[in-house]
């Protein structure tokens, strides 16, 4: 009896929820939501992660990375959230996810007074667009009909390649795009592309109670006005409410 109780009470041990270790947070760099100034991590979206993360009492770090590496490690490696992710179809099931940082339209920008047009018949497949090495991007660009697809570690590469003519038209959310106009760079919407709900993206072996805390301490951002003021401190309007997670 006693190896029995024994047998039980380790079982019982084993069942008991790990607690969550140091939590680390990547992310690229992609102004407004997530850049690096002057070796400080900063955006709307790292401000959000920082406030969740407090509130709910995790200890972790945020590191800025490329893209492509950043969401590779959220999916492989546990203890690592990525943001800010685009929550489409193709990664649902990949991750757990704390959403909506926030809620963007996508367009598509050229530079200021080239020609290259998105609607005439046939004409999509003449045009060279630039996008970002695993984002969720390159599969809408795919869905509207473009296949030369010139893919870049970071958003900053891709807008030098537009700027100097090497590639026609890139995507970015309207709220980028919008900062990029407020810095001056010389580019201009070519087409709006379809809505999008960016969120945290965590590796599927995170606590559940732990993604249910972020995921509460989020809504409780928005409940509150908080979320908007963040946004409203980076210059922009509050963020949009209109579509469901």
């Amino acid at each position: 009896m006693k190896i029995l109780a024994g047998a039980l009470a380790i079982a019982a041990f084993l069942a008991q929820p790990v607690r969550a270790g140091e939590i680390t947070f990547v992310t690229e760099e992609y102004a407004p939501f997530n850049y690096s100034d002057n070796g400080t991590i900063k955006g709307i979206a790292v401000e959000q992660v920082h406030q969740i993360a407090a509130a709910v009492g995790l200890s972790y770090r945020i590191e800025i990375m490329p893209w492509a590496r950043a969401i590779a490690l959220a999916e492989r490696q546990p203890d690592h959230c990525v943001f800010t992710t685009g929550h489409n179809r193709a990664r649902d099931e990949k991750f757990r996810w704390v959403e909506p940082l926030l809620k963007d339209q996508m367009v598509m920008v050229r530079h200021k007074g080239s020609d290259a047009a998105t609607t005439a018949p046939g004409a999509l497949h003449r045009l060279r667009v630039g996008a970002q090495r695993g984002d969720f991007a390159v599969e809408a660009l795919q869905k509207h009909g473009f296949t030369d697809i010139d893919l870049a570690a970071d958003i900053s590469i891709s807008l030098g390649k537009l700027k100097s003519g090497r590639i026609d038209l890139m995507p970015t959310s309207v709220k980028t795009y919008e900062k990029m106009l407020k810095d001056g760079q010389p580019i201009e919407k070519a087409m709006l592309l379809d809505g999008q709900i960016y969120g945290i993206a965590c590796h599927r072996a995170m606590a559940p109670e732990t993604i249910a805390a972020m995921q509460r301490t989020l809504d409780e951002l928005i409940a509150s006005g908080k979320q908007d003021a963040i946004f409203a401190a980076y210059g922009l309007p509050p963020n949009a409410r209109t579509a469901s997670r």
